[in-house]
C-alpha cells in the first residue's frame, strides 16, 4: 500500500497538471497560437536543458557498469525493434511513428528517478541506465518520426539526407551530446550555470504537459482506442515481461534492477507529444498514450515493485 500511495502521488500530479492545461485552453486563458509556442520553448529550450543536466551530473568513471550498460542499450534497441515489427500491423498506418516512439520511450528521468529515491535514499544506478538508453531513445525517435511521417514516400536518398540533417541539428539531441562531453571531461558545473540550466529544465515538464494538455480534442484523442490500448499495455507490461526476467537472469539487483525496471516500464514521456508535433505529426495518439499510461503506471509499477521485492531481489 505505501508503494501505491507513493506512485500516486508522483503520477496523478502530472495526469492533473495536463488536464489543467486543457481547462485553460477551454476557458479561454489562452489559445492555441500560445500552446504552439509553449510547445516550441519546451522542445527547442527546457528538453534539451533538462537532458544536458541528468546526463552531465552522472560521473561516467564511478559508476560506469560495461555490462549494465551494454544490456541497457540492447533491451531497448530491441524494444523499438518489437515496437517497428509491430506497427506495421496498424491500419492505416498513419499513426506508426507515434506508435513506435509511444511504445518504448520512458519517463525515466521525471518518475523513475523519484521512485528510486524512495526506494533507496539516493538515485542509484539510474544515471548510467540515463546514460545507456536516453541517446538512444532520442536518436531513434528522430528517425522513426521522420521515416515514418504521414505522407512519407519511401526512404528516398533526399530523405535520408533530411533526416541525418535532422538528426544532427536536433536540440534535444545537442543537449545530449553536450551533456555526455560534459560528463566524460569531468568539466565542473558553476552554481550559476547549474541553477540557470537547472531553472530552464524544471520546466520542461509542466510546459510539455500544459501545451499537451492545451492541445488536446477528446474526439481525436480516443479515436484510434484498440491501438492505445496495444500501445499502453506493451509500454507498460509487454517490455518488462520480456526483458526483466532476462535482467534477473544476468545476475541484476537492487538499484540496478529498480533502474531497469523504470527504463523498460514506466510511463511514456511528454516528450513524445512534443517531438511528434514538432516533426510533422498529428499528436493525438501520443497524448492518448501518455494519459494512459501515467494514469495506470501507479498501479502497473507497484505491481512490478512488488514482485521483485516478493523474490529478494529488490
Amino acid at each position: 500500500m505505501e508503494n501505491l500511495v507513493f506512485c500516486l502521488n508522483a503520477t496523478i500530479p502530472i495526469f492533473i497538471t495536463l488536464m489543467l492545461g486543457y481547462l485553460f485552453r477551454k476557458i479561454g486563458l489562452y489559445d492555441d497560437s500560445f500552446v504552439s509556442q509553449m510547445n516550441k520553448f519546451a522542445f527547442k529550450v527546457a528538453l534539451p536543458a533538462m537532458l544536458f543536466l541528468n546526463i552531465a551530473e552522472a560521473d561516467f568513471y564511478e559508476v560506469w557498469d560495461t555490462k549494465m550498460v551494454v544490456f541497457c542499450f540492447v533491451a531497448t534497441f530491441c524494444s523499438i525493434a518489437i515496437s517497428i515489427g509491430l506497427s506495421f500491423l496498424l491500419k492505416p498506418r498513419d499513426i506508426q511513428g507515434e506508435f513506435v516512439q509511444s511504445s518504448y520511450r520512458s519517463s525515466a528521468a521525471i518518475l523513475g528517478m523519484a521512485i528510486i529515491q524512495n526506494l533507496y535514499g539516493n538515485v542509484g544506478m539510474a544515471p548510467l541506465m540515463i546514460i545507456a538508453s536516453v541517446p538512444l531513445y532520442n536518436v531513434m525517435a528522430v528517425a522513426v518520426l521522420s521515416f515514418l511521417k504521414p505522407g512519407s514516400h519511401g526512404m528516398s536518398r533526399q530523405m535520408v539526407m533530411r533526416t541525418l540533417k535532422g538528426i544532427a541539428a536536433n536540440p534535444i539531441i545537442l543537449g545530449i551530446v553536450t551533456g555526455l562531453v560534459w560528463s566524460m571531461l569531468r568539466l565542473p558545473l558553476p552554481t550559476i550555470l547549474y541553477n540557470t540550466v537547472n531553472n530552464l529544465g524544471k520546466t520542461a515538464t509542466p510546459l510539455g504537459l500544459m501545451a499537451m494538455g492545451g492541445a488536446l480534442h477528446f474526439g481525436k484523442v480516443f479515436s484510434r482506442p484498440k491501438a492505445t490500448i496495444a500501445c499502453t499495455f506493451l509500454k507498460l507490461v509487454g517490455f518488462c515481461a520480456i526483458f526483466l526476467p532476462i535482467a534477473i537472469h544476468l545476475g541484476f539487483t537492487h538499484d540496478k534492477l529498480v533502474s531497469i525496471l523504470i527504463m523498460l516500464g514506466s510511463a511514456t514521456t511528454v516528450t513524445c507529444y512534443i517531438m511528434a508535433k514538432n516533426m510533422g505529426h498529428e499528436g493525438s495518439f501520443s497524448s492518448s498514450v501518455i494519459m494512459l499510461t501515467t494514469l495506470l503506471s501507479s498501479f502497473t509499477l507497484t505491481g512490478w515493485l512488488f514482485i521483485c521485492r516478493s523474490l529478494g531481489l529488490i
